[in-house]
């Protein structure tokens, strides 16, 4: 059945969406410390929280066309990297990102769904910065508003707001803030293609650059797919520059590049809101138009 051409108006996070009717249909079920999404049906990723984990975070992340995650869950090499995830080193003596919980956690403590069973799951948490024996930094609210507008293609919006509870100071460091590790397939280092949103490639030339996007994609058997990060004009330090390994990671992450060049601060009180899209997809960045999704996203339609 072709399918109708029509939109449909949602509204989220104070922005009026236009969603195509013919978007395919989206569920979740929470059971034990995961919120389970598919779409039109199949299964498409996991938001895990579990008390034994460092931080919440996205695994896997399936691929529309080959169903595999375009992300890879830790190595032997990098056991801090863990698909999709947002989280911070250097925060007041405490780690927020490596191994080892007693160093610090990121605590879910109200992850829930908002929405599913239509054509958007939306899911929420309340999140708490937490060390042994050191008062709390952080805390943060988190909205995850996940649609697949073509079959082709699925987002993930990202609506972080973090609260300091006390003065914050951030040491330099290239963990931060919002980040992806790459299934080994689609890196540089196997084949794949690394872009950002000037056309510059690879870790060479995308380290420490600003810009607003990056896509990672690769061939995977007769087909090609991806991931893109964009990050929202709204954000603070918009557009940050961007952390980037051939192998596989990228972050848009300020605190590795501070004004001072030692350190973040951040006074006691201050309310941080960021905001990311994440494009999964078929194709290259081109067939993915890839430039065009991110207007899309800037505009507040998809």
């Amino acid at each position: 059945m072709q399918r109708l051409i029509r939109y449909i108006l949602i509204v989220m996070m104070g922005s009026t969406i236009l969603l195509p009717a013919s978007a395919a249909k989206l569920t979740a079920e929470k059971t034990g410390s995961k919120i389970n999404v598919s779409i039109d049906g199949k299964f498409f990723t996991s938001y895990i929280f579990s008390e034994d984990e460092k931080y919440p975070f996205f695994y896997p992340v399936n691929g529309p066309v080959t169903g595999g995650s375009v992300t890879s869950m830790r190595n032997a090499v990098y056991p801090h990297h863990t698909s999709l995830f947002f989280g911070c080193d250097m925060v007041n003596g405490g780690n927020y990102w490596q191994e080892g919980l007693e160093r610090g956690r990121i605590i879910s403590v109200n992850a829930r769904i908002e929405k599913e069973g239509g054509d958007t799951v939306v899911i929420s948490d309340e999140c708490i910065w937490s060390r042994p024996g050191a008062l709390s930094p952080v805390k943060d609210t988190r909205r995850y508003i996940i649609t697949s507008p073509a079959a082709d293609k699925t987002l993930i919006d990202v609506e972080i707001t973090m609260m300091t509870l006390m003065d914050v100071r951030i040491r330099k460091t290239n963990h931060s803030l919002f980040s992806a590790r790459l299934a080994a397939d689609i890196s540089v280092t196997n084949g794949g293609t690394m872009i950002n949103a000037e056309g510059a490639k690879s870790e060479k030339d995308t380290f420490g650059k600003r810009s607003a996007w990056i896509d990672f994609c690769g061939k995977r058997g007769n087909t090609i797919e991806g991931l893109a990060i964009m990050q929202h004009p709204s954000n603070p330090w918009y557009p940050a520059p961007w952390f980037t390994r051939d192998y596989g990671f990228i972050s848009p992450t300020p605190m590795y590049w501070p004004e001072n060049g030692k350190e973040t601060f951040l006074k006691d009180g201050t309310r941080l809101v960021l905001k990311y899209r994440v494009l999964i997809h078929s194709g290259d960045h081109i067939q993915a138009d890839v430039a065009g999704e991110f207007q899309k996203y800037c505009s507040g339609t998809l």
